[in-house]
């Protein structure tokens, strides 16, 4: 008997029987809308995902009635909040979808006030409700070719196991997964 507490087993039992070639439905039974990485975005798919994020996003703001403390008005200035708002789409967008018996909305809702703590703590690190206006933030960028690195990243730096059975990192003489 399945215990309600086990997901492997639930997901399991719902999802089993699909095939490897079994493509993603969306609402209705129409094809899944792809996901971007938005800095892989071109000139021909940005407006497309902006239309469609901007869309979404006012949908999520009047729906969940969300205050500025959570999506500044300059939401779309700020790539961290556009990261987290798209997850949030396209997971909203997935929890309906033609083969789910009605789990996934719950699933997005069980996640759903985490998203929205981790918006609000997006959007007081960024400043613009304090100020009530547009605060131009600039990016932490790390040298990727510094000399030390390139030297560094010849090695892997990890010990290696003796025991191929044991999957994880090592960290003073304990296995720690993750």
């Amino acid at each position: 008997m399945m215990s309600l507490f086990d997901d492997d087993e639930a997901a399991d039992r719902l999802f089993g029987d699909l095939g490897p070639d079994d493509s993603r439905q969306g609402p209705a039974g129409n094809p899944a809308e792809p996901t971007y990485r938005w800095r892989d975005l071109d000139s021909t798919t940005a407006p497309k995902a902006w239309r469609a994020l901007s869309g979404w996003v006012s949908w999520f703001v009047a729906t969940y009635r969300l205050t500025t403390s959570v999506v500044p008005d300059c939401w779309w200035r700020h790539t961290e909040i556009v990261a987290e708002l798209y997850a949030l789409q396209k997971a909203e967008l997935a929890s309906y979808s033609a083969i789910d018996p009605g789990f996934g909305p719950l699933g997005f809702h069980e996640r759903l006030p985490l998203a929205i703590e981790r918006l609000r703590v997006e959007t007081r690190t960024i400043g613009c409700v304090g100020l009530q206006a547009h605060r131009v933030t600039s990016p932490r960028l790390l040298p990727h070719d510094a000399p030390e690195f390139l030297a560094w990243a010849i090695e892997p730096h990890q010990p290696a196991l003796s025991d191929p059975e044991h999957r994880g990192h090592v960290v003073e003489d304990h296995l720690r997964h993750g």
